[in-house]
């Protein structure tokens, strides 16, 4: 059975929130991308030695759905997973749980692309073998009840 990443925790601040005094909707994109980084590193292959050979991952579309709300000062647990990989594009999912109440705040998914530093698409199979190995040797479908 594949070891389970350890979670990314985000703790709210007081600037990511809004006149209403709940976190704005637009800082768990952010809070996304704080995740999916460290789920790289935590993977093995970081985004920044990424980047430093060449290979980039824009988002080409990102998915989110607000279950409860989030304060300032509320810590959130980030559980990251690669659920689709195919040598050219993944997919994560998100499942944040605000550790205050227990609650499922939000779930979200986020697709990326790789490019070369030229901006070409990137086929990681062949120009990357390893960060193509490290991908492949860590996904987890998502189970649909």
């Amino acid at each position: 059975m594949k070891e389970e990443i350890t979670p990314y925790i985000h703790h709210a601040q007081y600037y990511e929130t809004d006149r209403m005094g709940i976190i704005h909707h637009s800082n768990y994109i952010r809070w996304m991308e704080e995740a999916r980084i460290d789920f790289l590193s935590k993977i093995g292959y970081s985004y920044s030695r990424m980047e430093n050979e060449g290979i980039t991952s824009p988002v080409i579309s990102v998915c989110c759905e607000y279950k409860s709300t989030v304060r300032f000062g509320d810590a959130v647990e980030i559980k990251t997973s690669l659920t689709e990989y195919n040598g050219v594009k993944m997919k994560l999912r998100y499942v944040m749980t605000n550790l205050t109440d227990g609650k499922i705040c939000t779930l979200a998914e986020s697709t990326h692309c790789f490019l070369e530093s030229d901006g070409k698409v990137a086929i990681l199979k062949r120009s990357r073998p390893e960060i193509h190995k490290i991908l492949s040797g860590n996904i987890v479908p998502v189970k649909h009840t």
